[in-house]
Order: structure tokens, then C-alpha cells, then sequence
């Protein structure tokens, strides 16, 4: 038998045992998950810079701050995502007890990416965890570093039976997809994608695809160019462009392009200095196969800023090109690297032409100061998500699900999201032994007087806690009309009025809470 097969089998036998339904084994292994980023954060920062050349603010700023932050969430709101939820009513099961209850699904594959390698391989596992699931962690192989400090270190703080790290290249992750999972979560490439989704068909195993695309960003030449410029030069060049959520491309009209490369030469130099190369906040691409393709990508384009390279050091300058067309090289796939191209539009009615004949994006990025025009991008494009005036920082939102559609991708994570994703969501219903009278309805033989009291109460939806909410207004009520009654008697007319002003607030909350 494959490693990988054992190491499957080892944590479903784990699992099995039915340890993570409990809600105090998740929290615990959680905040063993926060020890390890806390106490290990100086072996996390040194793989980080060997594999990206990612300085230590940069490595907490964008790997392990949000990281903490979804454990910190799941620890404060398991007990509320893991209850049960109630559910609306119909008139025949108004007597009922109807809820759905969320259950670990049993064990996750989770596929991490070597861009953020720790950010989006531990991520996923902090709602595979929270859920209550057994995961394989199997980081990328590309990021060798991390994938080694991660498989040597964590089975130190997690259960290594439920939580396993799988290390390897090409033949270990397909040796993996062979195995029968309960789910698989991987963030990638589409192409990776339609291996992973055509492996999972074979065990009808559901996944979460996390993949890209070409993010387009439209600047409407009304708004603050300046400002804008600021905000996509930062989403653009953090992690030397190696973002899935960062800015493809600029679409601008002629008027304004000019500018827009003005300004954002002047934020690289203000960002990076006057040489990036030995700026320690500027990055590296991760391999030289990278480093290469990205090189071929500038052919046939004008290189508007920018354009050093060096293969030796993995180093390419961040990088604005002008004269592209939807046509050049460079639009031919997602760039993931510090290279920008600029495409001129003659307005917004041409960026969203622009936009819908490609594959639906990751996300669309709007810089524009009219409301209207950004609501209209929203009504008239899909993308896993849309950003007006600044990039990324909608990934940092736990309460927006992040994910992609189309092929950008499929399924969804982040707080209760990432929990419910990985999580199956049960329809429970228990009914009692009574009442068979009404039951009656549903036996045959069926006539039409039953189809008339089913059609009545099979499609009358009760909201319960609205109803409960009416008694409760009605009770108040009740009890302010008897003591409005006592004060007669008992109570003085200052008194008097106090009993009325609380019975009136009461009956206001109670009708405010309807």
C-alpha cells in the first residue's frame, strides 16, 4: 500500500472514533492551531523569505494575522455555527421540532498553493477543524520550504492521525486524488482544477476550487486617479504580483492613461524606492520557470515602466506596460506576477463589454466617485467578487464568503462560511405519534377535498419566532391594559403616568422586534 493510502486510512480509522464531534476537541486542537503560528512564527518567516524572499513584517501582515484572526473567530463562534438552526414551518409540521443540524462531512483534502503558503493551506483547515473533520494537509511542493516546516512542525501541535501533512511533487498529489475523500478543498490553477474535479467524480467527492483568473480593474477618469493608482499599485506588486485577488489589468480611456502611468511610477517609487531589487519588501517569483514564462508574457507589448530583470535572482521590477490589445500576449492568461498591462477603453459601456466576453473573473475591481456607476458594473458582470476603490482588502472580511464562479472557481470559505462549506448541513424533522386526523390527508384514496386542505396547509409557511414574537406583544400589552387598571386604585397619578410610559415602551419594543 502508497503512503498516501495509509495516511487516508489512518484518518478516517481516526475519525471513526468520533472525537471531533465534540465541540471541546475542536477548540482545543484550534487554539493548539494559534500556539503554532505564535510560537513558531520565527520558522514560518525564514521558509517564507527562502521561498518568496518575503520580508517578516510582510510574512505576518499577509500569512499568519489573518490566519489568527479565523481561528480567533471560530474559537468565539463554534458553539453558535455548530447548534441547530431553525427553520420556518409549514402548517403541518407547525407542532414539529424542524431544525437543521450542521455535521462534520469526515475526512478533507486540503491542497494548499505556494504563493501564500501558509495563509491559504492553513485557512481552509481552520473550518475543516471548526467542522468537526479530519484533514490531509498537502501544501504545495513549489513553496519547498514551507512545505518542510510545515510537515515537521505542526504534527508537533495538532493530532497527527486526524491532521497529517503530505509532502511531495506531482506523483504524491495524484496518488492522493486516488484515494476516496468526503471532500476536497484546492486552490491553484483552472487547469490543476479539472484534474482535481475529475478525480473527485470518480468517488463523487465534492470540492471547493479556489483558482483565478484575469481580475480586470476599470478607472472611471472622474475619480480620484491619484488615489486610485495608490491602491491597484499596492494590490498589484504586493508579493511581486503573485496574488490571485490582485489586479490583471487596467481598463482606462486614452484621456486618462497617461496619467494613470504617471502616478503609479511615482507610488512604485515612493513603495519600493528607486530600486526594488534591494528593497526587502519587494519580493522574488518563485522559481525560474515562473521567471520565465513571465518574461515571455511582455513580448509584443510597450514597456511603459519599469522592465529590469534578473534570472539569476528570480527578480523581475515592477512593471507597467502600455500599446496592449486584448490580442497581445500578455491578456493570453493570468499573469500572477509584477506585470501590469494597460487596455484602453472608450468608457464603461466598452469595460463591461470587455469584461463579459472573457471567463467570468475572481473578482472586478471599480475606481469611480459615481454610486451609480459602480452599481451598474455590479447589475451587469459576474465575478466571485467586486471591489469599488481598493483592492484585496475584501479577502480580509470574514462575514463576505470568498471564492470564485465559473472558472474562477466553485464553492466558498472564510468565518462561517469556510465552517458551513465543510460542514454537511442536516434537515431534521421529528414529529410526534398525535394528530393523525390531519395526517389523514396525504392517505390515499386522495380526493379532492384533501388536495384543498393540503394545498392549505402544505403551502402556508409559519415563521414561528414571528409568532412567538406576537405573543409576546400581545402578553405585554395585556399587562400594561391591568396595570393601567391597578393604578386607579393603588397608585397616585405620577405613578400613574410612569405605569403608562413603561407599558407603552414595552408594547414599542415588542412591536419593534417584529
Amino acid at each position: 500500500m502508497s503512503r498516501e493510502l495509509l495516511v487516508v486510512q489512518r484518518a478516517r480509522k481516526s475519525f471513526q472514533t468520533g472525537k471531533t464531534k465534540a465541540l471541546e476537541y475542536r477548540i482545543h486542537q484550534l487554539k493548539n492551531l494559534r500556539r503554532f503560528i505564535s510560537e513558531r512564527q520565527g520558522d514560518i518567516t525564514e521558509a517564507v523569505r527562502r521561498d518568496l524572499g518575503k520580508s517578516e513584517n510582510g510574512t505576518q501582515l499577509f500569512e499568519t494575522l489573518g490566519l489568527e484572526g479565523e481561528i480567533n473567530l471560530a474559537l468565539e463562534k463554534l458553539s453558535e455555527w455548530a447548534a441547530p438552526r431553525m427553520v420556518e414551518k409549514n402548517l403541518l409540521t407547525i407542532s414539529d421540532e424542524v431544525y437543521v443540524q450542521p455535521e462534520p462531512l469526515g475526512v478533507v483534502l486540503i491542497i494548499g498553493a505556494w504563493n501564500y503558503p501558509w495563509a491559504i493551506t492553513l485557512q481552509p483547515l481552520v473550518g475543516a477543524i471548526a467542522a468537526g473533520n479530519a484533514a490531509v494537509i498537502k501544501p504545495s511542493e513549489v513553496s519547498s520550504h514551507s512545505a518542510k516546516v510545515m510537515e515537521e512542525l505542526l504534527p508537533l501541535y495538532l493530532d497527527k492521525d486526524l491532521y497529517p501533512v503530505v509532502t511531495g511533487g506531482v506523483s504524491e498529489t495524484q496518488e492522493l486524488l486516488k484515494q476516496r475523500f468526503d471532500h476536497i478543498f484546492y486552490t491553484g490553477g483552472s487547469a490543476v482544477g479539472k484534474i482535481v474535479m475529475a478525480a473527485a467524480s470518480c468517488h463523487l467527492t465534492p470540492v471547493t476550487l479556489e483558482l483565478g483568473g484575469k481580475s480586470p480593474c476599470y478607472i472611471d477618469k472622474n475619480c480620484d486617479i491619484r488615489v486610485a493608482c495608490r491602491r491597484i499599485t499596492w494590490g498589484k506588486f504586493v508579493n511581486c504580483g503573485q496574488t490571485c485577488i490582485a489586479p490583471d489589468f487596467i481598463l482606462c480611456e486614452p484621456s486618462v492613461q497617461s496619467q494613470v502611468v504617471e502616478e503609479i511610477q511615482k507610488c512604485i517609487k515612493e513603495f519600493y524606492t528607486d530600486n526594488p531589487e534591494t528593497f526587502e519588501d519587494y519580493g522574488r517569483i518563485i522559481n525560474q520557470r515562473h521567471f520565465k514564462r513571465l518574461m515571455a508574457l511582455m513580448e509584443g507589448s510597450t514597456v511603459a515602466v519599469g522592465g529590469a530583470s534578473d534570472e539569476s535572482q528570480c527578480y523581475i521590477a515592477p512593471t507597467v506596460l502600455k500599446d496592449v490589445t486584448g490580442d497581445s500576449k500578455v491578456m493570453k492568461e493570468e499573469i500572477f506576477g509584477p506585470l501590469l498591462p494597460i487596455i484602453t477603453v472608450s468608457g464603461v459601456d466598452e469595460a463591461i463589454r470587455f469584461i463579459n466576453e472573457r471567463e467570468k473573473p475572481l473578482v472586478i475591481y471599480v475606481f469611480s466617485q459615481d454610486n451609480k456607476l459602480i452599481k451598474r458594473v455590479i447589475a451587469e458582470t459576474s465575478s466571485g467578487a467586486l471591489l469599488a476603490n481598493d483592492c484585496l482588502v475584501h479577502f480580509t472580511v470574514s462575514a463576505l464568503p470568498f471564492g470564485g464562479v465559473g472558472n474562477s472557481g466553485m464553492g466558498c470559505y472564510h468565518g462561517r462560511y469556510g465552517f458551513d462549506q465543510l460542514s454537511h448541513l442536516r434537515s431534521c424533522l421529528i414529529k410526534q405519534l398525535k394528530m393523525e386526523g390531519v395526517n389523514s390527508m396525504r392517505y390515499p384514496p386522495h380526493s379532492a377535498k384533501k388536495l384543498g386542505w393540503a394545498r392549505f396547509f402544505m403551502l402556508k409557511q409559519v415563521n414561528v419566532c414571528r409568532l412567538r414574537r406576537m405573543a409576546l406583544l400581545a402578553t405585554m400589552a395585556g399587562l400594561a391594559a391591568f396595570l393601567v387598571q391597578v393604578k386607579e386604585v393603588k397608585y397616585p397619578n405620577s405613578v400613574q403616568r410612569g405605569v403608562k410610559g413603561l407599558a407603552l415602551l414595552s408594547a414599542m419594543y415588542c412591536f419593534t422586534r417584529l
